[in-house]
């Protein structure tokens, strides 16, 4: 059997908790299917290890570019202060 990849973030139980909860509410509103806590784990889990690697990575995509055009800026803004 293949080992499992780590997941890219670790929610606190509390947290890990409310997410089986949502997930669990979720399935019985949207499909009307009956989730136990293990399977509302499972899905969570899927989520964690193969979804949210997607999200994390787009969202340091997003950071790197608005901080590259911040430095720009701040660059431009010293190069004007700067005395001939």
């Amino acid at each position: 059997m293949a080992r499992k990849k780590p997941p890219i973030l670790t929610l606190t139980p509390e947290q890990e908790s409310e997410a089986n909860r949502k997930i669990q509410r979720f399935m019985e509103e949207r499909f009307e299917l009956d989730l136990g806590s293990f399977e509302a784990a499972e899905i969570l889990d899927l989520f964690t290890r193969e979804i949210a690697p997607h999200y994390y990575n787009r969202a340091i995509f997003d950071v790197q570019t608005h901080l590259k055009e911040r430095f720009e800026s701040i660059e431009s803004d010293l190069w004007a202060l700067e005395k001939n």
